[in-house]
C-alpha cells in the first residue's frame, strides 16, 4: 500500500510513470505493473468494476490497492477508467530509449503496432480513430529510429500460423484439443495460465505479432542489413501495458538474444515526440523499412475485436478450399457485442466461431471448454473490450473522463456525507 503518498515519478501523457526498468532477466510474475496511489483515491469501486481478476481491492470510499502482481493480467482498464487519475504505472524504459536513441553504435528498431497508427492522433488533438500511419513512421524516423519494422508483418506471420494450427486440428493432422483459442493477447493469455490452466492446451502455440516481428528483425532482418544483432535494440510500440509483462518473458529469447528489448505505451511514444519538439502532423508520409515493413488488410483489422478470428478464417477458408473465397470479409465476427458467433464453411464442413470482446465474456466460453461442452472450433478473446484500439496504453480522452470525473467526485462525497451523518446518528 501506498500509505496515502504519491508515486515520485515522470508525468506522461496525464498518466504518472514511477520510472522503474526492469533487467532483461526480470521476473514479470512478480512486478506489479499497475497501482494506485492512495493520495489520490476516492474508493468509487470504478477500477473494481473493470478489474476482471479481482487484483484490486478495497472498500468503497476508502483506498484501494492492487493487491496481487499474480492475480492483474496488467490489462490497465483500471488506469484508462479511472475518474480521479489515481492509477500509474510502475515501469517505463524512457530513458534507457533515449539513451539507445543518441548512441551511434545501437541499431534501434521501432515496432509499432496496427492499433498504435489508429490511437496516437488523439495525443495531438485529432479524432479518435484518426489514421496517421505515414507520418506515425516519419515521426518515428525523425525521432531517430534506424529502423521502423512494421508489427502488421509480424501478423501477417501470426494469421498463417494460426490459420494453418486450426486447419491442421480440425483434421486431426495436429492432436490438439478442440477448440483452438487464439494467443495474441497477453492479458488474455497470462488470464488462462492463471485460472484456466487445464485449457493451455487450447491455446494456439502461434506468438503474438510482435513477439514474431522481434524474432525475425534480430535474424533475418539482421543478416539481410547485415547488423550484428548484438547491437541492436528493439522497441516494442503497444496501445497496451500487459505488452510490457510479455516483452520480459524469459521464452522470448528466441533469436540468441533478448527478441524485444524494451516496451512502451502509445501515450509514452507521444510523450517523446513532444519532449524531442516533433509535431505529428508536420512529418512527410514515409512507409516502413522493406523486408519486414510489407503487410496485408488482414493485419490491420488486429487492432479490433474479432480482427484476428476475421484474418484468420481468410487465410484458413484459401489454404483449405483452395482458393480464395467469394467474400472475404465475415461480418458475423466483427462489432461490440459481448460473444459473437458465426459457422464458416471449410472443406466442406460448418466450423462454429466465437469471439468475446473483453475478458469477462470469455468466463463462460472457458468454463464450457473445460467441462468438454464447448461447441466451437476457434475462439478468439481480447481482454480488452472494443480489442486493442481501446487498450489500456491508449491516450486519455480528456474530455470525457473530466466530466465523468466530476460526477464520481459528487457521488463519493455525497455518499461520505451520509455515512457521517449516520456515525452521528448512532453515537
Amino acid at each position: 500500500m501506498l500509505n496515502g503518498c504519491s508515486p515520485n515519478g515522470r508525468m506522461m501523457e496525464g498518466i504518472i510513470y514511477k520510472g522503474t526498468s526492469p533487467s532483461k532477466n526480470a521476473n514479470p510474475d512478480k512486478i506489479t505493473f499497475v497501482q494506485v496511489d492512495g493520495a489520490k483515491c476516492v474508493g468509487c469501486d470504478t477500477c473494481i468494476s473493470y478489474c476482471p481478476t479481482g487484483a484490486i481491492q478495497g472498500e468503497p470510499n476508502k483506498e484501494h490497492e492492487v493487491v496481487d502482481a499474480a492475480l492483474c493480467i496488467n490489462c490497465a482498464q483500471c488506469l484508462i477508467h479511472c475518474p480521479v487519475g489515481a492509477i500509474y504505472e510502475e515501469v517505463s524504459w524512457i530513458d534507457k530509449i533515449k539513451k539507445a536513441l543518441k548512441d551511434r553504435d545501437t541499431v534501434t528498431v521501432a515496432m509499432p503496432a496496427p492499433a498504435v497508427r489508429y490511437t496516437i492522433a488523439e495525443s495531438f488533438g485529432a479524432k479518435p480513430g484518426t489514421p496517421v500511419y505515414g507520418k506515425l513512421v516519419g515521426a518515428l524516423k525523425k525521432l531517430g529510429f534506424d529502423k521502423v519494422w512494421d508489427v502488421e508483418f509480424g501478423a501477417d506471420l501470426t494469421i498463417m500460423e494460426e490459420g494453418t494450427e486450426l486447419v491442421k486440428r480440425l483434421s486431426g493432422e495436429l492432436k490438439k484439443p478442440i477448440p483452438q483459442m487464439t494467443s495474441c493477447c497477453p492479458g488474455w493469455v497470462k488470464y488462462v495460465e492463471t485460472f484456466y490452466p487445464e485449457l493451455l492446451p487450447n491455446m494456439s502455440t502461434a506468438k503474438s505479432p510482435v513477439a514474431m516481428l522481434s524474432v525475425m528483425a534480430k535474424t533475418y532482418g539482421a543478416k539481410t542489413n547485415k547488423i550484428d544483432p548484438a547491437k541492436m535494440f528493439t522497441v516494442s510500440i503497444m496501445p497496451c501495458v500487459a505488452k510490457k509483462f510479455e516483452g520480459l518473458r524469459p521464452e522470448h529469447n528466441s533469436s540468441g538474444y533478448r527478441d524485444i528489448d524494451v516496451t512502451i505505451t502509445t501515450r509514452e511514444l507521444a510523450w517523446l515526440l513532444k519532449d524531442a519538439g516533433i509535431d505529428l502532423y508536420a512529418m512527410d508520409d514515409l512507409v516502413a523499412d522493406p523486408l519486414l515493413g510489407d503487410s496485408t488488410g488482414g493485419a490491420t483489422i488486429f487492432a479490433a475485436s474479432g480482427g484476428v478470428m476475421e484474418a484468420a478464417l481468410r487465410f484458413a477458408s484459401e489454404k483449405v478450399n483452395g482458393s480464395k473465397p467469394a467474400k472475404v470479409e465475415f461480418e458475423a465476427v466483427r462489432g461490440l457485442k459481448g460473444i459473437r458467433e458465426a459457422t464458416v464453411r471449410l472443406g466442406g464442413k460448418d466450423v462454429k466461431v466465437a469471439v468475446a470482446n473483453g475478458l469477462k465474456y470469455a468466463i463462460p466460453l472457458c468454463e464450457a471448454a473445460k467441462r468438454g461442452e464447448s461447441p466451437y472450433h476457434f475462439i478468439e478473446v481480447m481482454a480488452c473490450p472494443g480489442g486493442c484500439v481501446n487498450g489500456g496504453g491508449n491516450p486519455i480522452l480528456p474530455g470525457v473522463f473530466a466530466y465523468v470525473r466530476n460526477q464520481i467526485i459528487k457521488l463519493v462525497r455525497g455518499f461520505a456525507k451520509k455515512l457521517a451523518d449516520i456515525d452521528r446518528t448512532i453515537a
